[in-house]
């Protein structure tokens, strides 16, 4: 028989045995390399094998200027001028690379496990034998060495989300980010476990509704609007062809809602926030919620519309304020105001000053001079720590900050300040009171607390206490108005708003013996953002005292034309909360959402209640600013005949 015909006639046993023979010789070859050597050629094995998996992919993955992946190939933009087409095109680039074939990964982890496991089985099945044979002993310590490198290498990389795996490798990579205004450049840590958002401002349309000014006249070219789609009127709206308040004009009512839904939640996207699809705009309210919680007896509801104010750049960042409000012309008028405070890249500027919600328990004993002694002792610092004590022993966040005793009498006022958090802390505060008195009785056995609340905290009344230490959040914004703004947006002057509130906050109000009233209608704006946010709307009332103060800056261009507005508001006593009450609920905790402060801050408990102090600040500014231009211009009562009647 031929070579060629033996060839032919070769079985695959025969095959199967000729390879078993030469794995044995390589193996023989195996053995006589070196450790060092045996563990370099499953490194470069392992090496060549991940980097084919990993290094080869056909599908190409899109990451945008921040490092975010995008499967579909769709542009998004980003308006950061006027000119929004122009800089939505230069803001649009990406950077393609090919996406790893992650699927192969989730099999090869498979047939690694359950190999893994087969060759343990194998070796308990027959342990005896295989420990006295070295050859077969050598290759299954081998082969495990191998299972080994591979389960500490990269074991389990496949079982993760792949976006979750880009986000996480984004988290730890240096971000640049390029604007047509400026460029930005962020790194954030290695080992930061949860990047904070960037501050973003965007800068206000170039025209907004301004119903404070009875002459403007809005004109549309685009005709007909009916047969076009939702998307296409929102991109209509977000490129400025088409204005938000003239939606209603354009489509029913109801279509109008809709619309500006989309184009609000466009713009809550840019500054890094949600929440307005949890905000609802048909009629529905979960009762369930309501019960043992916010109300009782219940029979209905009663839905009050919310209108969004924004952008209004605060602190360094564009935020959006919803208000809810019967009273037209309101939501307008106060975003004009914060149109004209973010017409430059500063905008205005929060601070908080002071941060304690109070309680003063009405404490009554049998002599003025047993009063007096426990006033005395309550102002030594070493015995206000075993106060400290008993107050804090209630709570998780409260911290007990002062403790303060009025005498009248017989009677002891004890005010005590404390930090609640992000909630607005009344609970809070008086349960950590009840034990404060517990072990004051102790010490003082004839004390009697005749009320929890005597008055003196104050609450939901109008109080000088509050308006010189303060309660809740104390708070005072700034900003300052270019003449020319003050002339094109507010349509005055500066020193007519000069005098105009000199006259009327100051003047007007010291003649009529108010009580931290020195303001134009700071409480239209704190109850609208109280309402929409779930806030107690009782307590507008301390929280609505405000001063708000308007000067001419000086002029340094060296012509006489006069100098910029310069305005504050300063609000002793803004109770707010992010946490509890009905910030539950899920339309007023939508509204929290859509202004990034919803529920309790973790890493920092507080912080949530104390930006959303500053915002409700800003928006107070914002609605003082427009009403004082109107009221110098005297076209109050122009706008609302135009714009408020039906």
């Amino acid at each position: 028989m031929s070579e060629a015909a033996a060839a032919s006639t070769t079985t695959w046993g025969m095959r199967l045995d000729a390879f078993l023979s030469q794995m044995d010789s390589t193996m023989v070859s195996i053995d006589n390399l070196s450790s060092t050597q045996l563990y370099g050629l499953i490194v470069v094995v392992t090496a060549v094998v991940s980097f084919s998996i990993l290094g080869f992919g056909n599908n190409e993955c899109e990451y945008d200027a921040v490092g975010e992946l995008h499967k579909a190939p769709q542009q998004q933009t980003t308006t950061t001028n006027n000119n929004s087409s122009s800089s939505s095109k230069k803001n649009s680039s990406y950077n393609k690379r090919k996406e790893p074939k992650w699927f192969v990964l989730k099999y090869l982890n498979y047939v690694a496990a359950l190999t893994f496991v087969a060759s343990i089985g194998m070796f308990s099945w027959n342990a005896q034998a295989i420990l006295k044979d070295p050859t077969t002993l050598l290759q299954f310590l081998m082969g495990w060495s191998v299972f080994l490198c591979y389960f500490l290498g990269f074991f389990g990389i496949s079982f993760v989300d792949p976006d979750d795996l880009f986000a996480s490798d984004n988290a730890a990579a240096s971000v640049t980010t390029t604007t047509t205004s400026s460029t930005t450049t962020t790194t954030a840590p290695a080992k930061q476990q949860q990047q904070q958002p960037k501050k973003v401002i965007v800068p206000p349309a170039p025209c907004a509704p301004v119903c404070s000014d009875p002459k403007s006249k809005t004109v549309s070219k685009l005709g007909d609007l009916s047969h076009r789609s939702d998307d296409e009127i929102c991109q209509l709206v977000l490129s400025n062809q088409l204005k938000d308040h003239q939606l209603e004009s354009k489509l029913d009512t109801d279509r109008a809602v809709v619309v500006r839904r989309l184009v609000i939640a466009e713009k809550l996207a840019q500054v890094n926030c949600s929440g307005l699809e949890n905000l609802p705009s048909q009629p529905s309210l979960d009762y369930s919620r309501v019960h043992g919680a916010n109300c009782e007896v219940v029979v209905g509801y009663v839905p009050i519309p919310v209108g969004m104010v924004g952008p209004l750049t605060l602190n360094g960042e564009s935020v959006y304020i919803p208000m809810a409000t019967t009273e037209g012309c309101l939501v307008a008028s106060t975003q004009r105001g914060a149109k004209a405070i973010s017409s430059t890249p500063e905008g205005a500027t929060c601070i908080i000053l002071k941060d304690g919600i109070t309680r003063a328990p009405c404490l009554r004993f049998p002599s003025a001079k047993d009063a007096a002694e426990m006033a005395k002792w309550v102002m030594l610092a070493e015995n206000f720590r075993q106060l400290k004590k008993a107050f804090e022993s209630t709570t998780s966040f409260g911290k007990l900050l002062k403790a303060e005793p009025t005498v009248a009498g017989r009677n002891v006022y004890l005010r005590m300040v404390c930090f609640s958090g992000d909630a607005m802390g009344m609970n809070m505060v008086s349960k950590g009171s009840l034990a404060v008195i517990d072990f004051l009785r102790g010490l003082f056995p004839s004390l009697e607390l005749i009320a929890l609340s005597g008055n003196m905290c104050t609450d939901k009344k109008a109080a000088a206490t509050n308006w010189l230490e303060g309660r809740g959040k104390s708070v005072v914004v700034e900003a300052i108005i270019p003449r020319n703004v003050v002339e094109t947006t507010l349509k005055t002057t500066v020193k007519a708003m000069v005098e105009t509130n000199i006259q009327k906050c100051l003047v007007g109000s010291a003649m009529a013996g108010s009580l931290g009233g020195f303001n134009a209608h700071a409480s239209n704006i704190v109850t609208a953002v109280f309402l929409a946010t779930g806030q107690d709307p009782a307590q507008n009332v301390e929280s609505s005292q405000c001063i708000t103060l308007l000067e001419e800056t000086n002029n340094n261009n060296g012509r006489n034309d006069g100098g910029d507005l310069w305005i504050s508001c300063t609000m002793p006593a803004l109770e707010v909360g992010t946490v509890g009450g009905g910030t539950s609920l899920p339309a007023q905790h939508a509204c929290l959402e859509c202004m990034g402060v919803a529920g309790g801050n973790r890493e920092e408990p507080g912080k949530n209640a104390k930006k959303l102090a500053t915002m409700v600040a800003g928006a107070t500014m914002a609605g003082e600013l427009s009403l004082l231009a109107a009221l110098a211009a005297n076209t109050l009562v122009q706008a609302h005949m135009k714009h408020n009647r039906k």
